[in-house]
């Protein structure tokens, strides 16, 4: 006998309803996200309107997307004074793993010394990892000038570099190259969780590299992942459904995200059609609250 697994729209299935995004890029005008505040409130309006309740905002932080915890505190705060709906707004960030994280990382590890918000750092690799060329999304990449600009890596002395996810402030979102691991990978995830973060690696189906036995060694080493939600109905390609599903099914995820890029792809991700086996377990990751 055959066992058909139904298939619904995410919409449809109602799994959105009360649920918390952990994963988006919808504050304006600071990484290869949403562009304008009217496009940012148009999609919050959107969210409301599909029941999700709680929106993690979480801005690239990397060597070419060289964001400071002041410039997107600053934005935010605007978004917020503009904002007037009933979704709770949060700011973290997606933190690539390369140098500039490394110096963010020592730079927090070395705060109290009087050395604190030089920016230097003793472990980085003089070349530089080769992890950020440009990612694939399934929305549209629309690069602003203003993002890119060099902004410095220093921090005032007493405040701390990075911009963590979660309630308890104890989760750092992060992300590789899709097709190469970082310089350092394992150590710098040691490193993360020495300073009392559980690092979250977001949508680890995306990376090329990894196979089972590294989604593995991740768990095992107290490594959390968060699923994109258009990975599941093959928004990425029909090798990332794959892991996907495997790592669902082996009960890997913690919590979900719609990686957003812009208002185009609200409609594309509601509508993909997720199996009826999936949809339950989904249900939980975006009831989660880290």
């Amino acid at each position: 006998m055959l066992f058909f697994n139904k298939k619904t729209t995410i919409a449809a299935s109602g799994i959105l309803q009360g649920a918390a995004d952990h994963h988006s890029h919808i504050l304006p005008g600071v990484d290869d996200g949403v562009e304008t505040m009217d496009e940012a409130l148009r999609i919050l309006a959107a969210y409301e309107e599909l029941g999700i309740k709680e929106l993690w905002l979480t801005p690239h932080i990397m060597e070419d997307i060289p964001n400071t915890p002041d410039r997107l505190k600053a934005r935010f705060a605007e978004l917020k004074k503009a904002y007037t709906g009933n979704i709770v707004l949060h700011l973290a960030a997606e933190y690539m793993i390369d140098n500039n994280l490394r110096k963010l990382l020592d730079t927090e590890i070395d705060k109290d010394s009087p050395s604190f918000g030089r920016g230097t750092s003793n472990t980085c690799d003089a070349e530089g990892d080769k992890t950020t060329e440009p990612q694939e999304e399934i929305s549209l990449i629309n690069n602003c000038p203003s993002c890119v600009r060099g902004a410095s890596n220093a921090v005032a002395e007493g405040d701390s570099p990075l911009l963590p996810i979660g309630n308890n402030g104890k989760h750092l979102l992060v992300e590789t190259s899709y097709y190469n691991p970082p310089i350092k990978f394992h150590e710098t995830l040691k490193q993360i969780k020495s300073m009392g973060y559980y690092p979250l690696l977001a949508h680890p189906e995306r990376y090329m590299y990894m196979d089972e036995a590294e989604y593995r060694r991740l768990r095992e080493e107290g490594v959390k992942f968060q699923l994109n939600l258009a990975s599941l109905a093959g928004g990425y390609g029909k090798i990332v459904k794959k892991k996907a599903l495997w790592l669902l099914e082996k009960g890997f995820y913690d919590v979900a995200g719609s990686d957003l890029h812009c208002e185009d792809t609200v409609e594309y991700i509601i509508s993909c059609r997720i199996g009826e086996k999936e949809v339950v377990k989904v249900g939980k990751l975006l009831g989660k609250h880290l």
